[in-house]
């Protein structure tokens, strides 16, 4: 895979923030995080875990053409959230296939396409 693009933005993730605080996230092709990650080592090594989880992102969007990864990222979280109220952002079969492998560096490496549908339910 080759290296995402990085970008470091307090202000625009705090405009994002309504339900809770974002670390970083994913718009296609970019990776947005906080200017923190970007300081010392000490943050530099936490952010590898993080640029992990979302270029686990960056490939499920690239694998559904981008504007529908979008499309089913709100919906399913929309129809889990009647399941699991706050904690449905965490059950996105999106987010549970990034949080499972974010600490494993090779993940991607070996990752099979479309490995999220088995996590929708």
């Amino acid at each position: 895979m080759k290296t995402p693009i990085v970008k470091y933005n307090d202000k625009f993730l705090d405009r994002l923030s309504w339900f809770m605080k974002i670390g970083g996230m994913t718009l296609w092709p970019y990776i947005i995080l906080r200017e923190r990650y970007n300081s010392t080592k000490y943050w530099k090594k936490r952010a590898a875990r993080i640029i992990n989880h979302e270029s686990i992102h960056i490939k499920q969007q690239e694998e559904l053409l981008v504007l529908p990864f979008y499309i089913l990222y709100i919906t399913e979280w929309f129809i889990k959230l009647f399941f699991y109220g706050r904690k449905s952002y965490y059950n996105i079969s999106f987010e549970r296939e990034a949080y499972d492998n974010d600490d494993n560096l090779s993940y991607l490496s070996k990752r099979k396409k479309y490995a999220w549908i088995k996590r929708i339910f």
